[in-house]
């Protein structure tokens, strides 16, 4: 029976280590072991017609708008927070955060996050920590259905 947070771990990376996709997921922002395991368990794993598209995706995991259609008129709401899988979202929202903290204390590196300064700038910290998480699952779900790994590109110096 597991007891410890150190058992937890030890199978986490277990697993991990099972799947070259989930060892992938490790290189995006604001991804940890733990978060890697739980998207590749959501978006499809072995069988990825789960999703269609990304969008598709992180809809499903509640860090899109809520859409309201009627009568060909479309109306977006605010950040869903009712889904089942809310303990991912807490974790991807948490990641993102994290990333948000150290970006606050340094200068952008690379071109996402220069996007993200900008948007912590213009809509605040937990906004951008939201859409961070967004682009996470987005690129997560790219990686996964194409094949490719996530390389950040970097900022030019001028």
């Amino acid at each position: 029976m597991l007891t410890n947070i150190k058992d937890y771990d030890r199978l986490l990376s277990h697993a991990l280590e099972q799947h070259n996709d989930c060892k992938k997921l490790l290189a995006l922002e604001g991804v940890s072991t733990i978060n890697a395991v739980n998207l590749y368990t959501a978006i499809g794993c072995e069988d990825l017609g789960v999703f269609k598209t990304g969008r598709d995706a992180s809809a499903c995991l509640g860090v899109t708008p809520i859409q309201h259609s009627s009568g060909g008129k479309s109306q977006i709401g605010s950040i869903g927070k009712h889904i089942k899988n809310s303990a991912l979202r807490s974790a991807l929202i948490s990641g993102a955060m994290s990333v948000v903290q150290q970006l606050l204390k340094r200068e952008p590196r690379t071109q996402k996050e220069a996007w993200l300064k900008q948007l912590m700038d213009r809509r605040g910290n937990k906004c951008a920590a939201v859409a961070l998480a967004n682009k996470t699952v987005r690129t997560a779900f790219a990686m996964l259905t194409q094949g490719t790994e996530y390389k950040a590109v970097p900022l030019v110096a001028e």
